[in-house]
């Protein structure tokens, strides 16, 4: 197998230390092979698809697993615990754990079709899901308004914010190290990092909108530094705009972030942009797609991180 590549200056940033081991340690020593994609982001990454909506195929799942994060405000003590169970509907919004068991909801978000796209192009490998989304979150610390922010830099309450929640999800899920329950140490393969969100940073003005393409280039390095690896695939689903508001326009200045977005992938050979969400439908709100646009986005988010892991494994 190819092992990750390591940036170390990257790795031994406080916040990522200790996941540095989580991953490198089981990796020398045992072989049970899990798939492992980073889901984050805010409430689009969420997820406001209604379980009753679901077809069959998409209610139930072997070999897949999930670790939902607990998603908190920035400051509070309890993000990022969790639990990891086998892949079904309910973790969307809504979603919560009491320390020791998940409690569902009764939505979903892109989670469930990915996870049986990719099932169906790596047959053979178990699959593994590690989501933390937190809804209105920016990455901007002054776009956070009362929802949080994704600046590692940004030290709010108690010093965490949502990249620290982020982190502390990582650090939980991967000190498990038999996911499956099978009786086997895993070996963890980093695998690729979904983001969805944009919409927070959209909200406001020019100035934080322009620098929206620095923070999300910054963050998404953050993220596969954490994960061991400095060009994992990355895949982030465009922001649109359902036009539902008096101007025409929810997001004042979502062209730019949409701008940013697509300079970000046009520059990283390891990342692609799912753009299907501009025809998405959407809920009882301005804001969430609906059920059928959360089941499209998870199949296009699976093809365009599945294209990026072959041309990245092929790699020596």
């Amino acid at each position: 197998m190819n092992f990750p590549t390591f940036n170390f200056d990257q790795i031994f940033h406080m916040k990522n230390f200790k996941i540095f081991f989580l991953l490198l340690i089981p990796a020398l020593f045992y072989s049970q092979k899990i798939r492992v994609f980073i889901l984050a982001g805010q409430s689009n990454m969420n997820g406001f698809g209604y379980n009753k909506d679901l077809p069959n195929d998409l209610k139930s799942f072997k070999d897949v697993y999930i670790f939902q994060g607990n998603s908190v405000l920035d400051g509070d003590l309890n993000g990022g615990t969790g639990k990891w169970d086998v892949l079904k509907p309910g973790n969307g919004i809504g979603f919560k754990i009491d320390g020791k068991t998940n409690i569902l909801s009764d939505r979903f978000g892109l989670e469930l079709s990915f996870a049986k796209k990719m099932k169906e192009l790596f047959p053979d490998d178990k699959i593994a899901l590690i989501k933390y989304a937190r809804e209105g979150t920016s990455i901007d610390s002054l776009a956070k308004g009362n929802f949080g922010c994704w600046d590692s830099d940004f030290n709010g309450a108690n010093g965490l914010n949502q990249y620290d929640n982020f982190l502390k999800t990582v650090k939980n899920a991967l000190s498990e190290n038999d996911i499956d329950k099978d009786g086997k140490k895993d070996i963890i393969v980093p695998s690729g990092i979904l983001w969805m969100q944009g919409e927070g940073d959209a909200s406001y003005d020019e100035t934080i909108a322009n620098r929206y393409y620095d923070h999300l280039k910054i963050l998404m390095n953050q993220m596969r530094a954490a994960m061991l690896s400095d060009d994992l695939p990355v895949v982030i689903g465009k922001i649109s705009d359902s036009g539902k508001d008096k101007s025409g326009r929810v997001w004042k200045m979502g062209e730019l972030v949409q701008y940013a977005q697509e300079k970000f992938v046009l520059n990283d050979k390891n990342a692609a942009i799912v753009r299907s969400t501009k025809n998405y439908g959407y809920g009882n709100d301005p804001w969430h797609y609906n059920s059928v646009g959360y089941i499209d986005m998870g199949q296009k988010f699976a093809e365009e991180v599945f294209r990026l892991i072959i041309n990245f494994e092929k790699r020596p």
